[in-house]
């Protein structure tokens, strides 16, 4: 077997348990998954409050068109249609934005504020690493001077390097402790923190549907008195459709 150089840096004394290095590291990837999840869920959630404004928006812009459309000058059944429409999608937009606006509070803020933490215990694992290789740096000293033959001088070498060490093993093992106390907790305290976010964005959709409910049972009422299905409003634009076809105007060469 071949000798293989003592390298500085590397203590052949285990100052770390394997367990604990596994505790430490299955914990710290729970977290690294947790804050992947919170900005994630951060970022969704802005989409898709983006996407509710952007549809009752367009929905209002539909119903503005179709309300300047010169037919409503001509049919006043159409124009009572469209009017009852417009005043529709302007309370959907309204409800609409009341729930954004729910939702940004009680929802995106939260997450916002809570993946702002992450900074701070990445920080703080960091220091950790670092306390750890100071530990191991110095560690290592000490064996490679508890190697060497007892004289004077080298007593007097690894006197210095063992007071050394004691400040920085200190330093480690109380930051590797506070670690390994406080990640767990940090780890089920998203469950107490997020549930209200969670309960808040339930009730803020079901307020809102709540509410189109109404406003759609309402405008069905105004518009819909004929009472036709949709395969009938079909077959009745298919007809309607065949006699423009006939039209020697649109007519095939």
């Amino acid at each position: 077997m071949s000798w293989i150089p003592f390298k500085i840096g590397q203590p052949k004394k285990q100052i770390v348990s394997k367990t604990v290095e596994r505790d430490f590291e299955r914990e710290y990837d729970k977290l690294q998954k947790l804050e992947d999840q919170t900005k994630k869920l951060h970022k969704d959630m802005k989409k898709s409050t983006e996407a509710d404004i952007a549809m009752s928006k367009a929905a209002v812009k539909i119903s503005a068109d179709l309300l300047s459309n010169p037919l409503c000058e001509q049919d006043q059944a159409f124009l009572e249609s469209m009017t009852a429409l417009d005043t529709a999608m302007r309370r959907m937009d309204s409800f609409n934005q009341e729930k954004v606006n729910q939702i940004q509070k009680t929802v995106i803020d939260p997450l916002k504020k809570y993946s702002g933490v992450f900074p701070s215990l990445n920080m703080a694992v960091k220091r950790r690493e670092q306390a750890l290789q100071d530990y191991k740096r110095l560690q290592s000293k000490v064996e490679k001077y508890e190697e060497k033959e007892k004289t004077g001088p080298i007593m007097v070498k690894l006197h210095q390097a063992r007071e050394e060490l004691r400040p920085v093993r200190e330093d480690f093992e109380a930051k590797n402790k506070q670690l390994l106390d406080e990640m767990p907790k940090f780890y089920h305290s998203r469950i107490d923190y997020f549930q209200p976010s969670f309960e808040a964005l339930i009730r803020a959709q079901v307020v809102y549907f709540t509410e189109m409910h109404k406003i759609f049972s309402e405008l069905t009422d105004q518009i819909d008195q004929a009472g036709l299905t949709d395969e009938q409003r079909e077959r009745e634009n298919e007809a309607k459709l065949n006699e423009l076809r006939a039209l020697s105007i649109v007519a095939d060469d």
